[in-house]
């Protein structure tokens, strides 16, 4: 008589089993994972009250508040993953910018590059830990999120961070930013370059330091056309993206680049954030099978009644069509004034309606 092997104990990773990576890597879900841009932020009264008590600077640096502002967000709404609570623009201040985020204006650089010799005066950003306390942070938020929701870190991507730099802030057609391209394309690729170079090492820092995925933020490059995008920009993001930590995935948002997707595609990214000025399923068509989307509705549509809310939801998850790969996400950040119980029936809609 023979006797069988005793069944061995199966394990497994409840983060890299989440819906979220599961979805990233696109694999089967029992649900459509959703997470919000700006899920922590001015709709929340929380965070408000939290704001009028520090600058939001000094909540980028206290690590111990942004693990608040971060945990509570996730918490309250019901997500499946939570973004650590930072800015894009923090990289700019090791690099050698003044950086200040003035109330009622935004970020305002007050040392903007103007001229050929400014590009030679950004300093790489050669010691991560000058930006420990977003570290710190990531560390303390991965040990407070429960053990199935993963935490995706974040940064600007080297066009949006150029446009900032020479600005010297927000911009509504990037002006100076697109005539310094035109006229210097050397000084433009030498910073574009250090920014590259930059903002992967500051990426690999979050890895190291416990983010399960990476989102680069392009807000501003849909001001490009695909020409302009394929000499001045491509070159730049398919070198960052090579540079990035491979055993996290990578998520490539850009708004309003419905001209762009395939030249995002190529650039790298095992993700495509989508806004809502395509439709999902036709733009998905176009990038192909082989990455997954993020998107896309309207961040305005939180503001309508419910069964709109409903409507629109239903629309989006018809057409990813229970394809593997897909996020649901808004095509932006949630606005101020938002209300909070309609992003949370948000949620929960997503997960009723995709239920498998």
């Amino acid at each position: 008589m023979t006797t069988q092997p005793a069944p061995q104990p199966t394990t497994t990773d409840p983060l890299r089993d989440s819906r979220f990576l599961r979805a990233c890597r696109r694999e089967p879900v029992d649900a459509t994972p959703v997470w919000l841009m700006r899920q922590a932020g001015r709709y929340m009264a929380e965070y408000r009250s939290l704001r009028s008590k520090v600058s939001f600077l000094e909540l980028c640096k206290n690590p111990e508040l942004a693990t608040e502002t971060t945990i509570f967000a996730a918490e309250v709404l019901g997500v499946d993953a939570a973004i650590l609570f930072a800015d894009i623009l923090l990289i700019l201040e090791p690099l050698g910018f003044q950086l200040e985020f003035s109330k009622g204006e935004g970020p305002v650089i007050h040392n903007p590059i103007r001229e050929t010799a400014d590009v030679d005066a950004v300093r790489p950003l050669e010691d991560v830990e000058a930006l420990g306390y977003v570290y710190e942070a990531i560390r303390q938020i991965r040990a407070g999120l429960p053990g199935n929701v993963p935490l995706i870190g974040f940064a600007g991507a080297p066009f949006t961070l150029a446009c900032y730099a020479i600005e010297g802030g927000g911009s509504r057609n990037y002006q100076k930013a697109k005539a310094f391209m035109y006229s210097d394309p050397g000084a433009w690729d030498a910073l574009m370059a250090a920014l590259t170079d930059s903002t992967a090492r500051y990426l690999n820092a979050q890895a190291a330091a416990g983010v399960q995925a990476l989102q680069v933020f392009d807000s501003w490059v849909g001001s490009l056309s695909p020409d302009d995008y394929r000499r001045f920009v491509q070159p730049h993001m398919r070198r960052l993206f090579q540079m990035l930590d491979p055993a996290v995935p990578h998520i490539h948002f850009g708004a309003d680049t419905g001209s762009l997707l395939e030249l995002q595609r190529d650039a790298g990214g095992d993700v495509v954030g989508l806004d809502w000025r395509v439709e999902l399923d036709q733009a998905w068509d176009r990038l192909g099978r082989g990455v997954g989307v993020q998107g896309n509705l309207d961040p305005i549509v939180l503001f309508a009644p419910v069964d709109e809310i409903a409507r629109q939801t239903r629309r989006i998850l018809g057409q990813a069509a229970n394809r593997p790969g897909h996020i649901f996400n808004l095509g932006h950040g949630i606005l101020p004034h938002t209300p909070v119980d309609h992003v949370r029936a948000l949620v929960r809609m997503v997960h009723e309606f995709s239920a498998r």
